[in-house]
């Protein structure tokens, strides 16, 4: 769970609370995670809450993942990756997914160029074949404009499974072995991570989840082997700058060993 903004001041048991500045300037003490994902959960709750249709709560996530991309973009993260909607949530109802489908549409017209101009490279992970051609098209339309971007690289998980991922990279290097471009015994960990949608990117170093909810939900099932872990009863609409700093300096507290003693 979160832990909470405060620092003791020396020889007093009194607490301050930190603010974002002092946050910020902790935070530039020590490496930053290079590759960071985020399970995006609650918006429908945040809505219920305030007795709103879940499309308004996904009206608000939508902003908060404006306002993430720039804090990790200016924070030096070198990828982010968004679970924005995964093969699951296609059981929702109809129009909460087509609701869902057309986000990147508004978001193409309204901040594209914010991205370009921030140097981001965004990129698809997912099934294109189960994503409507429009949001395909969107999306299509992010990754030409910023392929030759050399900033940050932003990941939207869209029609993203990762059980699927792996099989379909299981299929794809049987066929590499079938062909006869690979020997069996050639595969290694790493010929398995060049044949995921992740492909040239590190594995995170740490996921976030926003809600609540202390599960995975089928997000990077393989990258995530040695990730930090961490979890926040925020839902993703109030999911505030303080809150993404406080996942990075606990993140930056803990100690990494990989095995190791």
């Amino acid at each position: 769970m979160i832990g909470t903004f405060k620092k003791w001041v020396s020889g007093s048991t009194t607490e301050q609370v930190l603010s974002e500045q002092e946050m910020y300037e902790q935070i530039q003490k020590h490496p930053v995670p290079e590759h960071i994902g985020i399970i995006m959960d609650g918006n429908g709750r945040w809505a219920k809450k305030r007795g709103l249709p879940r499309t308004a709560g996904h009206a608000a996530g939508m902003k908060r993942v404006r306002e993430t991309i720039r804090i990790a973009n200016d924070l030096g993260i070198k990828a982010l990756t968004l679970y924005s909607f995964s093969t699951e949530n296609f059981k929702r109802p109809k129009e909460e997914v087509e609701y869902l489908m057309k986000l990147p549409i508004e978001f193409l017209r309204t901040d594209l160029q914010e991205l370009v101009d921030r140097n981001v490279k965004v990129q698809m992970l997912g099934d294109k074949e189960k994503t409507p051609s429009y949001t395909q098209s969107a999306l299509r339309e992010f990754e030409v404009q910023t392929e030759h971007n050399t900033g940050m690289i932003l990941n939207f998980a869209i029609s993203y499974g990762s059980r699927d991922e792996i099989l379909q990279a299981i299929r794809e290097i049987i066929e590499e072995v079938e062909k006869g471009n690979i020997d069996k015994d050639q595969i290694t960990e790493q010929v398995m991570s060049d044949h995921l949608l992740t492909r040239g990117i590190p594995d995170p170093d740490l996921i976030i989840r926003s809600s609540g909810e202390i599960r995975i939900s089928n997000f990077l099932l393989w990258q995530l082997a040695y990730s930090e872990l961490w979890f926040t009863e925020e839902l993703w609409p109030d999911f505030s700058k303080k809150v993404f700093y406080q996942a990075i300096l606990d993140f930056q507290k803990r100690n990494r060993r990989y095995g190791a003693v």
